[in-house]
This record gives structure tokens, C-alpha cells and sequence, in this order.
């Protein structure tokens, strides 16, 4: 397997399967948040959402993940008729971004591989990802595009990691275990070698 630079795989790649992805994605994720959800704070849910930037970003990559879930919680917003609050959403693309970061350690699921080594930094990935999604990103710009209430965006931030956290981590492993497998199937690997 020839190596691929930190540029391309951040990029994903693109072709017409990855924009359909994209667009799915989108769709669902903008259903999702507001149909496949439990309220667990203000303006703030446990959603099964966040699986579709794992499922994107495992097959597409991190841009494709991220245009996902950015811009369907753009959709979301629009559907729920909450107004538009880009904090959240680049908050989410950011945290999307992280989350399809796969192939920057070796994960690639395209080819079958996804290690229990893997699983543990997909899973640290997740943790550090939500904190710096929501803990910074979505505060700064709640700050600077809404002049919002700090005290509040900090709790909901916090509660919105933790639940997209769970999910990340409960569902996104057997589902990128699962990706992988299948597709080891479709590929000459036996075995990919921790490395």
C-alpha cells in the first residue's frame, strides 16, 4: 500500500460515490438530529446523529465527514426551525473532521483495517475531539458571532460531548469493526499487522 500524504487523507477522497455519501449523509444527519434524539438539556440531545460523520468518515474521509455533519446540522436547524447557529454546526464539522481521521493512524477501512489499537485512538480521538469541539470551538463562536451566554454554551458544550462521546465510542466501533470486515472480505488481506 503506498503511503498518502497528511493533505490527501485530510481531503478524503472525492469522486461521485463520495458526494452521493456526502449528500446522504447530510440528509440524515439533519433527520437525525431531530427525529433519532432524547433532549438531555436545554437545546441539547443524545443523538444518534453523530454516527453518520463515523460511517462518512470511515468510507469518504475527514472532509467528506465533516461537510456531513456540518452542514447537516445546518439542515437540522433548518428543519427543527431553531434559526441557524453556525457555532454549532462548525462545532460538529470540526468534530467530524477528528472523528474521520482514521487513515492518519493507520485505520483504513476501505481495506479491511481497524485494529484493537486503533479502536483505543479512534476512541481517545473522540474524547479529545468532542472537548475541543465543544469546550472550544463552538464557545468561541458563540462568542464571537452571537455574543451568547458563556455560562450556558459551557453546559451545554459539556453535556453535548459527553452524550456525543457515548455515541462516538458504544456505536462507532462495532460500526467501523463492522465497515472494515465486510470490506477485508472484498480484498486479498488475511491480516493487517499492528504497526
Amino acid at each position: 500500500m503506498k503511503k498518502e500524504s497528511i493533505g490527501k487523507i485530510l481531503l478524503g477522497k472525492w469522486d461521485t460515490k463520495t458526494v452521493v455519501g456526502v449528500g446522504i449523509g447530510v440528509a440524515l444527519f439533519g433527520v437525525m438530529m431531530n427525529y433519532a434524539s432524547i433532549t438531555v438539556f436545554t437545546n441539547t440531545k443524545l443523538t444518534l446523529a453523530m454516527i453518520v460523520p463515523v460511517i462518512v468518515g470511515g468510507l469518504f474521509g475527514p472532509l467528506p465527514a465533516a461537510l456531513a455533519a456540518g452542514l447537516g446540522n445546518v439542515l437540522a436547524d433548518l428543519i427543527g426551525g431553531w434559526g441557524f447557529w453556525f457555532d454549532w454546526s462548525l462545532g460538529n464539522a470540526f468534530l467530524a473532521l477528528i472523528v474521520g481521521s482514521l487513515k492518519l493512524y493507520g485505520a483504513d477501512i476501505d481495506n479491511g483495517v481497524f485494529t484493537p489499537k486503533q479502536m483505543v485512538i479512534y476512541a481517545v480521538l473522540c474524547v479529545v475531539g468532542n472537548a475541543l469541539a465543544f469546550g472550544v470551538v463552538t464557545p468561541i463562536l458563540t462568542a464571537i458571532l452571537y455574543q451568547g451566554e458563556l455560562n450556558i454554551t459551557f453546559i451545554q458544550s459539556m453535556v453535548s460531548g459527553f452524550s456525543n462521546t457515548a455515541v462516538l465510542v458504544i456505536a462507532g466501533i462495532p460500526i467501523l469493526k463492522a465497515l472494515a470486515a465486510r470490506n477485508a472480505r472484498g480484498t486479498n488481506l488475511s491480516k493487517e499487522d499492528d504497526e
